[in-house]
């Protein structure tokens, strides 16, 4: 019997008002249905709010210590529940239960440090020019906040969203993208499951044109964290503009690898394989483009090469799976759609590039592990995000014109330099227009207790996780206290 997975309301939970439903299946088997969850209306949107709003009084009311506890808890329940959230996670989106079972474990951590906000320091004393004043400030809660959570990361990103929110006093409405809908609920089990008071945290799923669109432009939410695709970044940005509510975007990356002729070529391959293949591309911080010094470009080509061909392609519930299938069939049309793309505009393929043949693949949406060479940087494979496993190889005569190619590009998430020189490594970090840097490590991920974000079209300038959280999801009072004798 196919198992139905509800909303969560103001503590209870409900299916849609309208009862309706969408089915979770399997990427790399289509047939497997994992379960139904709602799809839900405007009128279940304001109901959420409503219930959120509600809350914020006496939520905020609770000391930070206080509201920590319950992160605690959470946090716990997750950690005991991880191999089960993991493997939804896998059957829901399709990368690997090793990096999804990693996931669930980032995210026990990200609640276990912001659980510990209670006794850290948010607000600062300031000198006065008269010296009987006490001039200081304190943060205070954004109010109702709307998290608008992607399917790539579908276990971390809704976390480190919630909980620096949670911590610093606001209530949460998640909506989570239709493709890990399940997953997202099953988190927000281990939230109710932890006690929090009812309304604080809640659940909504459906459509982003109906559920996600009235979440941004409700006037009762008051602040909107999304991640996601540029083109709906921008509509929550207008939406959120045109009401006076605050936002924060972490969207888009082109992310180039520049591989110098010093570097440790094994490690240069491994890592730049691994950052443009894992989660089978499927990071927004994921390699796209490796810049490789002339001199080394064959001898690097071949060691890349030798591990693209040697990728096991499979469902990533089995052990040995490099590259599990994409997220949906959808997002297997873009990619190969990209691939096309490339070949017509004149970039060699060197290899994959297909669908594979083997009717072990015959369900899923699968894609060979793709790589090009004789790739120009005005092409659509050097400039568009993919989110795809898909590698473009370009030659270059050092690092200035390393630097001045993969800047040329309307995103600047992230980036990598592979060297042995020291100097070198300090003109990339003061001349590459990225937000997140790396000098021989993968362009993708950054810890916990880091900001996260980038620059340009990759984001709204703000920063995730860490201490720059509070940022986003507090507001400055700064009092003035005057004696009158």
């Amino acid at each position: 019997m196919t198992q139905v997975y509800l909303n969560y309301i103001n503590g209870i939970w409900k299916p849609s008002s309208n009862e309706q439903t969408f089915d979770s299946k399997n990427p790399a088997d289509v047939n497997e249905k994992i379960g139904v969850f709602p799809s839900s209306t405007t009128k279940d949107v304001n109901e959420v709010v409503a219930s959120a709003k509600d809350a914020l009084v006496e939520w905020r009311e609770l000391s930070a210590h206080v509201r920590g506890n319950y992160l605690h808890k959470a946090a716990d329940i997750l950690e005991s529940r991880a191999d089960d959230i993991a493997q939804t996670a896998t059957r829901e989106m399709g990368k690997t239960f090793v990096e999804t079972k990693g996931e669930v474990l980032r995210g026990v951590s990200i609640l276990r440090y912001y659980a510990q906000e209670g006794f850290r320091n948010i607000g600062e004393n300031i000198p006065s020019a008269d010296s009987k004043n006490l001039l200081y400030t304190m943060r205070v809660p954004v109010g109702v906040v709307g998290v608008i959570s992607p399917w790539n990361f579908p276990i971390a990103i809704p976390i480190w969203k919630m909980a620096p929110a949670l911590v610093y006093g606001n209530t949460v409405v998640l909506k989570p993208a239709s493709e890990t809908a399940i997953t997202a609920i099953k988190i927000i089990e281990a939230f109710a499951d932890a006690g929090f008071p009812k309304g604080v945290i809640n659940i909504i799923t459906g459509k982003g044109s109906v559920v996600g669109d009235r979440i941004i432009h409700h006037p009762n939410v008051n602040a909107v964290t999304f991640t996601g695709s540029n083109d709906v970044g921008k509509q929550v940005a207008f939406a959120c503009l045109n009401r006076g509510g605050k936002y924060q975007l972490e969207m888009g990356g082109k992310n180039p690898a520049i591989i110098l002729d010093d570097a440790d070529l094994d490690l240069a391959a491994e890592l730049t394989v691994n950052g443009a293949m894992k989660h089978t591309g499927q990071k927004c911080t994921a390699t796209s483009r490796a810049y490789i010094h002339k001199d080394i470009y064959d001898v690097f080509k071949q060691k890349v090469l030798k591990k693209v061909n040697a990728i096991k392609l499979g469902s990533g519930l089995e052990s040995d799976t490099y590259m599990g299938p994409v997220a949906s069939s959808s997002q297997l049309d873009t990619v190969l759609h990209y691939i096309d793309a490339g070949i017509a505009e004149g970039a060699t393929l060197l290899t994959g590039g297909k669908v594979p043949e083997s009717k072990v693949y015959k369900y899923g949406y699968y894609v060979e592990a793709t790589v090009f060479e004789d790739v120009t940087n005005d092409m659509r494979i050097a400039q568009e995000e993919i989110f795809g496993p898909v590698l473009c190889l370009i030659k270059v005569d050092g690092l200035e014109d390393a630097l001045q190619q993969a800047n040329d590009s309307r995103f600047g998430l992230s980036a990598s330099l592979f060297t042995n020189d020291i100097g070198k490594a300090f003109t990339f970090i003061n001349k590459i227009e990225a937000g997140l840097i790396k000098v021989n490590g993968e362009s993708a991920g950054v810890e916990l207790q880091a900001p996260f974000g980038g620059m340009k079209e990759s984001s709204s300038h703000s920063r995730e996780q860490g201490q720059a959280a509070k940022e986003f999801f507090t507001s400055i009072k700064t009092i003035t206290i005057t004696p009158i004798s």
